[in-house]
């Protein structure tokens, strides 16, 4: 039996920190599974014609977070789809709910430390217009308790490379029972 025979259906949402690695982690489970594979930051650029960045400066935050609502609601009515939710997305309870309600939640979990080694100068992240290494810090202390209450499981990644991250991932999905 495969891997993807064996995994279930409902859709796996990978969920963190910016730069704790949904993008790369989340291709490689779906491309292992075989499953469909659904950015939903890339998404959002691709349904809006702009760059999140732009969106966030002409339109605001506020435009920006429905519209990430809208295509984690759209890609969460699929099956055998391997999720990255924005790093933001399950902060808005609604979201939260339904992602729980929905789908395996994978925690992709990094220190402080390694998502600023990860992001740089933050440049094109519109959350981190001033300086990141005083914004990731009070960023991760409020959403990592929400990370945490979400997850059926956690990836510590500091110390992983992506296809291990993946690896961790996969052998949840094979052999563990989601209670929900």
């Amino acid at each position: 039996m495969t891997a993807a025979a064996e995994a279930p259906r409902t859709p796996v949402v990978l969920i963190g920190m910016m730069g704790s690695g949904k993008t790369t982690v989340g291709r490689i489970v779906a491309e292992q599974l075989g499953w469909a594979y659904v950015d939903c930051d890339a998404q959002i650029v691709a349904s809006t014609g702009m760059a999140i960045s732009e969106i966030f400066d002409r339109c605001g935050e506020a435009v920006f977070r429905k519209e990430e609502s809208r295509v984690l609601a759209d890609a969460l009515t699929q099956e055998r789809v391997v999720i990255a939710a924005g790093g933001g997305a399950v902060v808005d309870p609604a979201n939260a709910a339904l992602v729980r309600s929905k789908a395996t939640v994978v925690w992709l979990r990094a220190s402080t430390e390694t998502i600023l080694r990860r992001i740089g100068s933050g440049v094109g992240r519109p959350m981190l217009k001033e300086d990141p290494a005083k914004l990731i810090p009070v960023i991760d202390a409020a959403r990592r308790p929400l990370y945490g209450a979400l997850a059926h499981l956690a990836v510590d990644v500091d110390d992983l490379d992506p296809t291990t991250a993946a690896g961790r991932v996969m052998a949840y999905l094979e052999h563990a029972t989601v209670q929900r």
